[in-house]
């Protein structure tokens, strides 16, 4: 089965998941809300966020591949299947990542 995970969201933490399936993309999402360096104790954990100020076209390169490489690094029990972005929002040129993720039946 295929979930979407959009990025625009703040993660709403659930201490008690009542699936595996909630718990495996709750921390999706936190991955790729948080920017590196921000968790104490925890710096690498996250998205880099070195390409602020970047042209759009080559940030949707770099950002696809932080996003892929941080979910498979912090969460193997999924995989994702592809990365889109939604454009707009309140702030312009705001580009919102949204995942489509699989669950590794493991």
């Amino acid at each position: 089965m295929v979930y979407t995970i959009t990025a625009d969201e703040s993660p709403k933490i659930n201490l008690a998941p009542a699936t595996l399936i909630e718990e495996i993309l709750q921390n999706v999402v936190t991955i790729i809300t948080t920017m590196k360096t921000t968790a104490p104790l925890f710096r690498d954990f996250g998205i880099s966020a070195t390409f602020l100020d970047t042209p759009t076209v080559a940030v949707e390169a770099i950002l696809i591949a932080e996003i892929i490489d941080a979910v498979e690094t912090y969460e193997p029990r999924a995989e994702v299947l592809s990365v889109y972005f939604e454009r707009g929002g309140a702030a312009a040129g705001k580009l919102v990542p949204v995942l489509e993720v699989g669950i590794n039946e493991q």
